[in-house]
């Protein structure tokens, strides 16, 4: 079964349109694009169209690739100290300044990536807290199978710090994880054991069917652009004939990571009231 990332997100976004109708006063997001790296600007325009087709208030600041981090770090201190704007976002990756020092300057309160040290660790731990919408995203969409959780396993193969707060929030579900990147010589043997099995890796293709549990739930993060086609990270031929259920690129992730970054802006929003 196809898990339709781009219906869901719909109804999620109608969800938040209603909400946001109801406030005396708008949620503001404030987002922060240094660079002219095209997929960046591309992804910050489709933050920027879904914040106002729900009746969230956008705005961009933008920088050169040469801009100093003190330069950006002070506009944050501007844009924390602002009670129209509720939520601030840092456009990743940053062309030459250090995102780590760039993020811990937003007010935990307005991370609405869920990025920031304070709320990685409160996740951990179990706390509330923005966790990041990618992951808040690959979440619903599991859950949307309305398969029972508890008990189960799950394989995420990515980096260690992409997985953590997937890890955080399965574990809430009752989902063991093993997290392996690619290149591990167990990867393979995780992943055919588990029942949930998700991939980050932008390695195009790189799941096939011999690498998952029959009837597993796949999530594809990965997107690679081949020939002018954006291809996923999971070889969907193969795996089809033994998933249960599997997530397409495009229109499965993606969709969803916008829709929870807009959930977050009203989560957010709720925190500092």
């Amino acid at each position: 079964m196809i898990i339709d990332g781009r219906a869901l997100a719909q109804t999620i976004r109608e969800k938040i349109k209603q909400r946001v109708s109801a406030l005396p006063s708008s949620p503001g997001l404030a987002v922060i694009l240094v660079g002219a790296d095209p997929a960046s600007h591309t992804y910050v325009s489709i933050k920027q169209k879904a914040c106002e087709e729900v009746g969230i208030h956008f705005e961009k600041y933008l920088y050169f690739e040469t801009e100093l981090e003190e330069t950006i770090i002070n506009k944050i201190h501007e844009l924390n100290a602002r009670k129209d704007i509720n939520g601030i976002l840092v456009q990743l990756p940053l062309p030459n300044q250090d995102a780590d020092r760039v993020i811990v300057e937003i007010d935990p309160k307005k991370d609405v990536d869920g990025f920031h040290t304070d709320n990685i660790s409160k996740l951990k731990l179990g706390e509330p807290a923005l966790a990041p919408a990618v992951a808040l995203g690959i979440l619903k969409l599991i859950d949307s199978t309305n398969e029972p959780l508890s008990g189960k396993t799950a394989t995420i193969i990515s980096s260690e710090r992409f997985a953590e707060p997937i890890v955080a929030l399965l574990r809430e579900r009752g989902v063991v994880s093993h997290v392996c990147p690619e290149e591990h010589s167990d990867t393979k043997e995780h992943a055919t054991q588990s029942d949930i099995l998700i991939v980050a890796e932008g390695h195009p293709n790189f799941v096939t069917g011999d690498m998952v549990k029959q009837g597993a739930i796949v999530i594809d993060v990965g997107t690679t652009k081949v020939d002018g086609k954006l291809i996923g990270d999971v070889d969907r031929a193969s795996v089809e004939m033994v998933a249960g259920f599997i997530t397409p690129v495009p229109g499965g992730v993606g969709p969803m990571t916008v829709a929870m970054l807009l959930e977050n802006v009203m989560k957010a929003r709720s925190l500092q009231t």
